[in-house]
């Protein structure tokens, strides 16, 4: 699960203009890098521009899903990740950086012109966000019951493994006692033909 791109865009008027956006390309070759930027621009634009306002949505592309929340203000929140990464998570953060753009940032500073304006958050969002569980706490309380179901599972089949075996020493016993009973009388029936009296 990995987020690649994060990036507001301003949908309205066409065409679509990237105001801020960060990126991790690490898992990328280092001389593809600068392509799969621009592809990450060029395609983030061509998505915002075909998101409405208030509506959310998700494109698959090639190994790439485009998770995109329009806003009414005329700009729209893109994140592209890997077809792994929950959408449920991705559209949250969609909600958070976009308010946070937002406050920050008035329509009147970004509506005309090209502007690049800065969100500081954005850098610590695409570092938290690469695990979605530690993130989340939906999900992470999700994986902990996983986690905990899983546990009870290895309990309870130790629990049934160690029942079956005391079944089986109790088999064993009640065959032990039987043999040992029939021992000692053949035991006795032996030692009451040697007695001397």
């Amino acid at each position: 699960m990995k987020i690649y791109y994060i990036g507001i865009i301003r949908n309205d008027p066409k065409p679509a203009l990237e105001i801020t956006s960060v990126n991790d390309l690490s898992s990328f070759s280092y001389f593809t890098r600068a392509s799969v930027a621009e592809f990450l621009t060029f395609f983030s634009g061509n998505v915002a521009e075909r998101t409405g306002p208030a509506q959310r949505q998700d494109v698959q592309e090639q190994s790439y899903t485009f998770h995109v929340y329009g806003r009414s203000e005329g700009c729209a929140g893109v994140i592209i990740s890997d077809h792994e990464y929950p959408k449920l998570v991705a559209h949250k953060l969609l909600t958070q950086v976009m308010d946070d753009f937002l406050t920050l940032h008035p329509r009147a500073t970004w509506a005309t012109g090209t502007p690049k304006l800065l969100v500081p958050a954005l850098d610590e969002y695409i570092v938290k966000y690469q695990d979605p569980r530690q993130a989340d706490s939906i999900l992470r309380i999700q994986q902990e019951l996983d986690e905990t179901k899983i546990i009870l599972h290895k309990t309870i089949e130790s629990v049934l493994e160690r029942g079956e075996k005391i079944d089986d020493l109790v088999e064993k016993s009640a065959g032990l006692s039987a043999q040992s009973k029939m021992f000692y009388k053949s035991a006795k029936k032996q030692n009451s033909c040697c007695i001397i009296s």
